[in-house]
């Protein structure tokens, strides 16, 4: 019955999403309109030499195209959904409710990810192919593989969103605080250019951090940069960030409520 009410509650936030069309076109062409932008940077990048670090320059531009066609499926910015119910009170009677906190939101999440996997990364995909043309996987496995990475990648991305908004049970600025998080995510997640454009001893770190699970991994794995052994490290260590993230997330909510209680009585 947890499985069905959390089935219910992912495809209630898919359908809450359909409502919202003219929405959805107005950041797709916006996401087209930065996407061809970066393509361009690109493509002048690379006048003059083949590669840079390890990327050439039909990979690099997938690499945009990738980024971009992920932006709202993991949500990168602007989710302020619980905050708003801490903030006016509305977190009470979803906390009394018989059935996981943390895991409602992230079936909400899951339905909202799915959402703009159909209507916002498709398109996406597509307008890059046709403006550019991108590097398509030529294994059925990284199909897969960039799946189930995409999955965790929501669920790492959902995980840090939810503890940012949460923080709004013990600070007035919760949103403050969530824009630098986010700027951190953006800049060494791999969204703006691939951690291997780093220096090497900078580029190992950033990998190590749950930053580059949102977006990094997955497009190393969509581009095939990642095989064998490597891509199951890859996807493992995709899952370490997310049940450790979830677990602090979960954490939270348990410290939260127990201030709920002393302050409601």
């Amino acid at each position: 019955m947890s499985v069905r009410l959390y089935w219910e509650v992912g495809k209630r936030a898919y359908q809450r999403q359909l409502a919202y069309r003219t929405a959805n076109l107005n950041g797709l062409l916006t996401n087209a309109c930065f996407g061809y932008l970066r393509a361009v940077v690109f493509v002048a990048l690379y006048q003059g030499r083949s590669s840079i670090a390890g990327y050439d320059a039909r990979a690099a531009i997938t690499y945009s195209w990738v980024t971009q066609a992920l932006i709202m499926v993991v949500a990168l910015w602007g989710w302020w959904d619980v905050e708003e119910t801490i903030r006016t009170g509305d977190v009470v009677s979803d906390l009394a409710k018989p059935f996981s906190y943390l895991g409602f939101w992230l079936a909400r999440d899951y339905g909202r990810a799915l959402y703009f996997v159909l209507f916002r990364c498709v398109p996406i995909f597509l307008i890059g192919q046709v403006t550019f043309g991108l590097r398509w996987p030529g294994s059925p496995v990284t199909w897969l593989a960039t799946l189930v990475s995409v999955v965790l990648a929501v669920a790492v991305c959902f995980a840090i969103r939810f503890m940012i908004n949460v923080s709004a049970f013990w600070t007035t600025d919760a949103r403050g605080l969530g824009g630098l998080v986010t700027s951190a995510i953006t800049l060494l997640s791999g969204f703006i250019v691939p951690l291997a454009y780093f220096p090497d001893g900078l580029r190992a770190v950033l990998r190590a951090l749950p930053f580059a699970s949102i977006v990094q991994i997955p497009c190393d794995i969509f581009l095939e940069r990642l095989t064998g052994t490597d891509l199951l490290g890859a996807l493992g260590q995709q899952a370490f960030w997310a049940v450790l993230l979830l677990a602090l997330a979960q954490l939270l909510v348990t410290v939260a409520t127990r201030r709920v209680v002393v302050q409601g009585g």
